[in-house]
């Protein structure tokens, strides 16, 4: 299989792949007619799938993130089975980091935990550039993958500088952010310096995912709802931006999103993104109205609610629906990512239900 094989020199936007430009998911992202609204799942690819489960067993999370075969295994099974209109591409946010040599491992029920955390200037020069070669698997994986899912575009990402940062300086997952706050209010160009070695990290990250093939990019920034406004604008907003900027030369959708960020989703937006993600807890149309013009919104069914009976789902959904009705554009998609014991059933049932009430 040839590698990037959906790609094509003639494509209509500079890297945009031929076969997945039309697709509904970038025609939403473009903010442009579709035929229906689009539906993918953060999470989509995990925890919930039997068949996840079974082929995943015996290895470890950051293993399996290595071994391209069974990347595209799980990338691809949510989109057999759920009939979403999106894959998202197999990792974790700490891969890239792993890739330049950080010693750390993803720990069942804790999440990432780094062995040596990142305080001081000195520890900077554990952060060296990312290059291809360190991730040849995901070039491998994405290469595959592009020619498996045809029509169907493959959303690549990556962690976001805040929150890749707050794993180093806390040493893993941290409900405070104590360390990494005293960093960023103590030593202000420290932190600075270290948010900016981090974008340069994830920018080459998300540029192999590309020029491999993706047709779209996510940045995850799981944590920063943890910050004020004012910092966010003064202290993160500057590397969110330079990797937005890096990536725009290729044309692909930016998407933005992250956990409690209501009172930063315009700033979110004026980061550089094309699309920016909400959680449940503000309702679409009061998050358009606060990320303002120019502009598709992503989300944001509270994951909570696939727990419910199936015509509960279907009214909660419908509410979404509706507040997204005067959207320039909208992918539907939960508010967070789907919790370990979702019924697979229910996914599947979700995305039958919006395609049929959004028919055009």
């Amino acid at each position: 299989m040839t590698r990037g094989a959906a790609r094509a020199g003639d494509t209509p936007s500079p890297g945009q792949p031929t076969k997945t430009y039309d697709s509904a998911f970038l025609k939403a992202c473009r903010r442009e007619p579709v035929p229906h609204t689009p539906v993918w799942f953060m999470r989509q690819a995990g925890r919930s799938l039997p068949e996840y489960l079974k082929v995943r067993e015996g290895t470890q999370m950051l293993e399996s993130c290595m071994q391209p075969e069974l990347v595209t295994e799980i990338t691809l099974q949510p989109v057999r089975r759920h009939k979403v209109d999106a894959a998202i591409y197999f990792s974790d946010i700490v891969v890239p980091l792993k890739a330049i040599g950080i010693e750390l491992d993803i720990k069942p029920g804790v999440g990432p935990v780094i062995a040596e955390p990142i305080r001081t200037r000195a520890d900077l020069a554990r952060l060296r550039d990312l290059t291809p070669e360190d991730v040849q698997y995901v070039t491998e994986a994405i290469g595959m993958l592009t020619g498996e899912l045809g029509q169907t575009p493959l959303i690549g990402f990556a962690g976001a500088p805040f929150t890749l940062a707050s794993y180093l300086v806390e040493g893993g997952p941290s409900r405070n952010h104590e360390h990494t706050k005293a960093l960023m209010y103590g030593d202000p160009q420290l932190w600075a310096d270290l948010l900016d070695r981090l974008a340069e990290i994830t920018s080459a990250f998300l540029k192999v995912q590309i020029e491999a093939g993706a047709s779209a990019v996510q940045l995850f920034d799981s944590w920063v709802g943890a910050l004020a406004p004012a910092d966010y604008r003064r202290s993160v907003m500057p590397a969110s931006t330079k990797v937005f900027e890096a990536v725009a030369p290729y044309g692909v959708p930016r998407i933005h999103f992250g956990v409690g960020t209501g009172e930063l989703l315009g700033l979110m937006g004026e980061a550089g993104a094309d699309v920016v993600g909400v959680d449940w807890r503000v309702p679409l149309d009061e998050a358009a109205r606060r990320v303002g013009p120019g502009k598709a919104l992503q989300g944001n069914l509270d994951p909570a609610v696939l727990f419910a009976t199936r015509e509960a789902v279907e009214t909660k959904t419908r509410e979404v629906l509706d507040a997204a009705s005067g959207l320039e554009g909208h992918v539907f998609n939960l508010g967070h990512g789907v919790l370990p014991t979702t019924d697979p059933d229910a996914l599947t049932r979700l995305v039958e239900y919006v395609h049929e009430q959004t028919a055009r």
